[in-house]
């Protein structure tokens, strides 16, 4: 490998864990404000049909925006996993169960990945009059899931993160820093 080579591969990695470290801080530094409703994406469910501990840990944090009055809806978004179930659905039921009433809760079935929960959180926030949303999702999550939105037209007033760390975050940051550059590439 020529030395320019070395110093190029060098400079890109360099770039790379800085960009990641920018997801992670900008995921980490909770904004709550008020809002019109509290959008959480999908992630995976149980074989018993519950939220994973990581969805959980989403759901909560959405509980928390909602328990203290910061908006009045929460929008929750995801699609029919592997494991078959409605991920709309069984979150849901996990915050129905945990008090919410089934009225302020919004479910999307058909958010398959982030853009799409983006779309459909737009449009529904389009066609209902609304102004601004909340996002409860992990921290390296947060900053592709504001860009998603803000590129449909939401305004997002802030984020909480869902407290869950776990070992597999050292897969989910890189996969988040090449999401997040395709997003700035690709989208809007």
């Amino acid at each position: 490998m020529t030395r320019r080579l070395r110093r190029l591969v060098l400079a890109g990695l360099v770039l790379f864990i800085a960009a990641a470290g920018l997801l992670v801080l900008a995921g980490l530094r909770d904004r709550v404000a008020d809002a019109d409703l509290i959008i959480v994406p999908g992630n995976t469910v149980a074989a018993d049909g519950t939220p994973s501990p990581r969805l959980r840990a989403r759901l909560d944090a959405a509980l928390t925006l909602y328990r203290a009055h910061h908006a009045p809806l929460i929008f929750v978004s995801g699609g029919i996993g592997k494991e078959g179930f409605d991920e709309a659905l069984s979150m849901s039921a996990y915050l129905v169960k945990n008090g919410v009433p089934s009225s302020a809760v919004i479910r999307d079935n058909q958010g398959i990945d982030t853009m799409a929960t983006a779309r459909n959180a737009a449009a529904f926030i389009r066609v209902h009059r609304l102004n601004s949303a909340l996002l409860a999702t992990q921290y390296f999550h947060v900053a592709r899931l504001k860009l998603a939105l803000q590129r449909n037209g939401v305004a997002v007033a802030g984020s909480l993160h869902a407290n869950d760390f776990e070992l597999r975050d050292l897969y989910s940051i890189p996969r988040e820093v090449i999401g997040y550059a395709w997003y700035l590439a690709t989208a809007g």
